[in-house]
């Protein structure tokens, strides 16, 4: 049996769909009923369950946008930075393995040689290392809590997108913007993300960090000439002409825009489509929401 933490959120709903797909028994910790940001109450039914594996998918993203974290630090510092801290403490002592869904939003740009970051890069979208978004800031002290700790996958997931509108959806938002940041950017098909973690359990891959995103890099503008040529969207589509029109006029706080390096991943046997031919793919299987 695994616990589910975040059950109820985006990322929580693709990995009760692949649980349930699986047959493989689950159990949601909801805070209404068990307190997990309690590491003695987490501890105790950790003990009593005896689950295989834990999976957190729990964390604070903020509505609509990041930017909603700007004005809820405290929240958001406790469920990215404080809560992850608390749990593989409680793993830990109960001898349970455990796996992290944390963000590539921790860097920003690409290496010196424009191929993408990989895991042993320093973040250098963080507090210690730039202008990032408070929420950056605490995926990156989320990471630097857990360090090293054994028994642990940590997965960065990246701009999150599949073929179900949904306001979560890298590609419903940007049918829904009036305006269009071209930016560069990796980014994570849902529910091969959910799939390729729970295969790091699986297939038992040694335990670290993993940048889980399709391989390769992709435009807005590429993104955006998909919805046209699948029919998905028709509109014209408006950009901002620069990052600072975009700062000035749409954004409170700035944006990770970055390419990162799957290449660990794919040498562990565990590979996603590439990012050009996943975006296609869903945008040709694309369901409006109920």
């Amino acid at each position: 049996m695994i616990y589910l933490l975040g059950g109820s959120g985006y990322v929580g709903h693709a990995y009760q769909a692949l649980l349930s797909r699986k047959g493989i028994a689950y159990k949601i910790l909801r805070r209404s009923e068990i307190d997990y940001a309690n590491g003695a109450v987490l501890g105790e039914a950790l003990k009593r369950d005896r689950p295989e594996f834990l999976i957190n998918a729990a964390g604070y993203t903020g509505k609509p946008n990041v930017d909603a974290c700007e004005l809820h630090k405290a929240e958001c510092l406790q469920g990215n930075a404080v809560l992850p801290g608390i749990i593989a403490t409680a793993c830990e002592e109960a001898g349970v393995p455990w796996g992290h869904v944390s963000s590539g939003c921790i860097f920003s740009g690409a290496r010196p040689d424009g191929s993408g970051f990989t895991e042993n890069d320093t973040p250098n979208f963080t507090f210690r290392t730039n202008h990032c978004s408070f929420y950056s800031g605490t995926k990156a002290l989320g990471e630097e809590v857990l360090g090293t700790r054994p028994g642990l996958y940590v997965w960065r997931l990246r701009i999150p997108f599949d073929h179900v509108e949904h306001p979560r959806n890298y590609l419903t938002k940007l049918m829904r913007y009036q305006r269009l940041l071209d930016a560069t950017n990796s980014i994570s098909q849902l529910d091969e993300f959910v799939a390729a973690t729970l295969a790091c359990w699986e297939k038992r891959v040694p335990f670290g960090t993993y940048n889980v995103t399709n391989p390769g890099k992709v435009t807005t503008r590429e993104v955006v000439d998909l919805i046209r040529r699948t029919g998905v969207s028709k509109r014209e589509f408006a950009f901002f002409e620069s990052e600072d029109e975009f700062m000035h006029v749409a954004a409170k706080t700035p944006r990770s825009n970055c390419v990162m390096d799957p290449g660990k991943l794919a040498g562990a046997g565990i590979r996603l489509t590439e990012v050009h031919e996943a975006v296609e793919r869903d945008l040709r299987a694309w369901k409006k929401a109920a």
